[in-house]
């Protein structure tokens, strides 16, 4: 009885059996996989979505949700080569195009906080819409993909610091940043409005400053994704993160937060990503024909979301 309590209680746990079980036939269907190259050749592979399920989590987490994050990642990645490309390509022009692409990721997450919290828009019809309106406009501000970007980004996203790979320090300041938010205020009270939110603003919570906190994270980590997205492919690509949204919000609910908001940690979704993506290569390297890959995906997906919803119920 205390294993289920601590399972209704953690869902995540469930989770972290999964990604331990698909590691395992990974590991037996790729004996290479263990092998520190292959690793961060992974890493590198599930750190967008790791990034993008982080920020999505706080949106969920009140209540809401964010369908426009793919979007988003496209548009700060062709701000930032543009803005590369418009400055001479020069490491000073590196960092412009990165600073400006991780403000317009801040942006759009407080355009989407503004329409959803100020003016009281629903949030799924809300982020799907700017979706749009943020998809467009990467395609007006980049064409067509292709515009790369200087070898010294791509080396260095590539290299190692302290015999470390710059992909797994960006993993470790993702997970960082979940734990020390997991001790704020800001927290509580986030999840809070997602658990009650008429009970929320009766305790004078400042709902709308919390919700557009939500979003303007969330916008910071697709921003994130994105820089690591223009590193693994050393170009700009208007269409690029389009599966995003979807992927993310699946990560999140089987890290164990409630799709209806009030429960759950970002630390379970980062979980949920690496699940996703092991899935994803436990297919593959089983040599299923390609036709059923997306539906034996979809139905694993299906499978451990029921397991965690079931035990949750109970």
């Amino acid at each position: 009885m205390t294993m289920f309590n601590l399972l209704r209680r953690q869902p995540w746990v469930i989770t972290v059996l999964v990604f331990l079980i698909l590691v395992t036939v990974n590991t037996v269907l790729q004996p290479s996989f263990v092998e520190p190259s292959v690793m961060q050749s992974n890493l590198a592979t599930f750190l967008p979505l790791i990034l993008v399920a982080i920020g999505q989590t706080y949106v969920i987490l009140a209540g809401d949700i964010d369908l426009s994050v793919g979007s988003i990642v496209a548009l700060v990645n062709v701000v930032t080569v543009t803005v590369i490309a418009a400055l001479g390509g020069t490491l000073g022009a590196v960092f412009g195009g990165m600073a400006a692409g991780f403000v317009t990721g801040i942006a759009c997450g407080l355009i989407n906080g503004f329409f959803i919290s100020g003016l009281r828009f629903q949030p799924i019809v809300t982020t799907f819409a700017t979706g749009i309106i943020f998809a467009g406009l990467a395609i007006w501000v980049l064409p067509q993909a292709g515009l790369p970007v200087p070898d010294a980004y791509w080396m260095t996203y590539t290299e190692s610091v302290l015999g470390i790979p710059v992909v797994a320090w960006v993993l470790i300041a993702g997970v960082v940043f979940t734990l020390v938010v997991s001790r704020l205020p800001f927290l509580t009270r986030l999840t809070a409005v997602g658990g009650n939110r008429t009970g929320a603003f009766q305790t004078g919570l400042s709902l709308g400053g919390l919700r557009i906190g939500a979003y303007v994270i969330s916008g910071a980590f697709a921003s994130f994704a994105a820089l690591c997205l223009t590193g693994e492919t050393a170009s700009g690509d208007p269409l690029l993160g389009a599966s995003l949204a979807l992927s993310s919000i699946s990560a999140v609910v089987l890290g164990g937060t409630a799709l209806a908001g009030g429960f759950g940690n970002a630390t379970g979704s980062v979980v949920g990503a690496l699940v996703l993506g092991m899935i994803g290569n436990v297919i593959f390297f089983a040599g299923l024909p390609f036709e059923y890959q997306t539906l034996v995906q979809g139905l694993i997906v299906l499978a451990a979301l029921a397991g965690g919803v079931f035990v949750t119920r109970r």
